[in-house]
């Protein structure tokens, strides 16, 4: 009995010692960032840089005007339906206005592709295996 109680002061008192101080009124930029439950850091963070000025989606209309598509920062340079779309990696539009890629393929430079199966486009776009087959997303899965 005695052994367990003094095991458990032990215990109490590490687990004081570990358990982060109280920040300050004036220490307001330190956040505590937690590595385990048992190791603890603090690091002081910048504020993030701003954001890129970039046009709201809805100025990429091209209803009227077509070459909005072709400005910097659009979603693509076609116009379908009015809207600006990248046909090289649209699933909606994949080569083509209204072009939609079947269940199971994906947009890669403009063409639906497996990319379970496809040697050329093997787990991601431009993947190619050299001289394997491409299996499950795979180059040489099995060997």
């Amino acid at each position: 009995m005695r052994k367990a109680a003094v095991f458990l002061m032990a215990l109490l008192l590490a687990v004081a010692a570990a358990m982060p101080k109280h920040a300050e009124a004036n220490d307001v930029a330190t956040t505590m960032i937690r590595r385990s439950r048992f190791l603890a850091s603090t690091k002081k963070l910048s504020p993030p840089p701003p954001p890129p000025f970039l046009p709201p989606l809805s100025y990429y209309n091209c209803k009227k005007k077509k070459s909005v598509c072709r400005e910097k920062g659009s979603p693509g340079k076609t116009c379908c339906n009015g809207m600006c779309v990248d046909t090289k990696s649209s699933f909606a539009h994949c080569g083509s206005c209204h072009h939609v890629c079947k269940y199971g393929k994906t947009c890669c430079s403009g063409k639906c592709v497996d990319l379970q199966n496809d040697h050329k486009n093997c787990g991601a776009c431009s993947v190619r295996c050299p001289k394997t087959k491409c299996n499950f997303g795979l180059c040489d899965y099995a060997g």
